[in-house]
């Protein structure tokens, strides 16, 4: 029996793929528009500033009169004062020495935020959590490990155009005879205190090269992208990988590569049925993975809940037995499921990034606590494994 249904040929899935790409296209000429740059537009009054740098509002203007503080730039019609850009409240913690750095004898804590599913909300994590740490005062790196590009983009670089897959993304590294670190990858950001190493569609090529060669070279595969990190952790307290969104060679070198985990589930039936397969794979996989290089440890493994709703009841029902089954590895903050954070997305923009009345909104202040709670948590877990931090997180009664 013939279908009565046409078929679709080669041809027509290239005419699909053609309008697909116009479409994106579209959408890059609004965002990527020519000759623009993006831009970190916040700026902070002197009591914000005071309260980020630990320090009081004398204190900075006393600095400032003495001459080791420059005084922020004024509105050449009002005269008033603009406000501190985040390079200016990084020079005053410079000044006043409460940079948060560790130590050079602390490990640099490199996280993935790593899950095998797409969707679960990984590229949103790593963005804000890159800039919750910038805006401590943290020095931030960012490697996007994912062919998407999501999180490259999401930093004001538009994959197509802005990088080149043989000069500035992890590929010319990973190839045999590749560079020697990834310096030559790192990028500066319009966020001061960020870094990034960008992807574009050409790094999904890594995978076959890396695929037809695990046979021949396990450990040079498998540790290769460990190797480029650890040329690079040096210059930083805190590095982000954000890997694709499935079981693939660079997934598995991200999970080598890594020395802390953060594992992103959403609290529904597929989804948590998702994180449950993926985390019996990646048992299953770092044994395997052991046997080609010895056994790899993390500083830390928490699962947290992503796109929550508190407004429905099977969510809440999830969570609770993600609490109950995992009492130990849960983060307690959740990342909720925010029209902020989708509208904020659209524009391939953050939630910090936002300045002007959109800020002064419930919707945005909530929003705003949640990812603050998510990065507060994360963040002392990250100072728990500096050795040097725990003089002070005892006094803080946080140790």
């Amino acid at each position: 029996m013939t279908s009565v249904l046409p078929s679709v040929s080669l041809t027509e899935l290239t005419q699909l793929t053609s309008r697909a790409s116009t479409v994106i296209q579209r959408l890059r000429e609004r965002v990527f528009s020519p000759g623009h740059e993006k831009q970190l537009n916040l700026r902070f009054n002197v009591r914000t500033a005071a309260e980020m740098v630990g320090r009081t509002e004398k204190a900075i203007r006393d600095a400032e009169g003495d001459g080791r503080l420059q005084e922020p730039d004024k509105d050449p019609e009002t005269k008033r004062r603009t406000g501190y850009t985040l390079g200016q409240v990084n020079q005053m913690r410079d000044v006043f020495g409460t940079l948060p750095h560790r130590a050079s004898d602390d490990p640099a804590l490199v996280l993935a935020v790593q899950n095998f599913k797409g969707g679960v909300g990984k590229s949103t994590i790593v963005s804000h959590l890159s800039q919750f740490f910038a805006l401590k005062g943290y020095r931030v790196c960012v490697i996007d490990c994912d062919s998407q590009a999501s999180t490259t983009a999401m930093f004001g670089m538009n994959p197509d155009i802005d990088v080149d897959e043989e000069e500035d993304t992890l590929y010319p590294f990973l190839r045999h005879g590749g560079p020697k670190s990834l310096h030559y990858a790192l990028r500066a950001t319009y966020w001061p205190g960020i870094a990034l190493i960008p992807a574009n569609l050409g790094l999904y090529d890594a995978e076959y090269e890396f695929a037809a060669r695990m046979a021949r070279e396990p450990t040079f595969i498998l540790d290769r992208l460990r190797d480029g990190v650890e040329s690079i952790a040096d210059q930083f307290d805190i590095i982000l990988l954000d890997p694709p969104p499935a079981l693939g060679m660079l997934s598995l070198s991200v999970l080598r590569a890594a020395n802390a985990l953060l594992i992103p589930a959403p609290p529904n039936n597929i989804d948590f049925a998702s994180t449950a397969h993926f985390l019996k794979m990646m048992e299953s996989t770092l044994s395997e993975l052991a046997e080609h290089g010895g056994a790899r440890e993390y500083n830390f493994v928490k699962i947290i809940a992503s796109k929550m709703n508190d407004q429905k009841s099977a969510h809440l029902a999830i969570k609770r037995m993600m609490d109950a089954v995992f009492p130990q590895d849960m983060l307690q903050a959740t990342l909720k499921d925010s029209a902020e954070i989708d509208n904020a997305t659209a524009n391939l923009s953050t939630v910090y990034e936002l300045t002007g009345p959109a800020t002064r909104t419930e919707t945005h202040k909530r929003c705003r606590a949640y990812l603050d709670a998510v990065g507060r948590e994360v963040e002392l877990l990250t100072r728990k494994t500096w050795p040097s931090h725990h003089k002070a997180l005892r006094k803080e009664g946080l140790l």
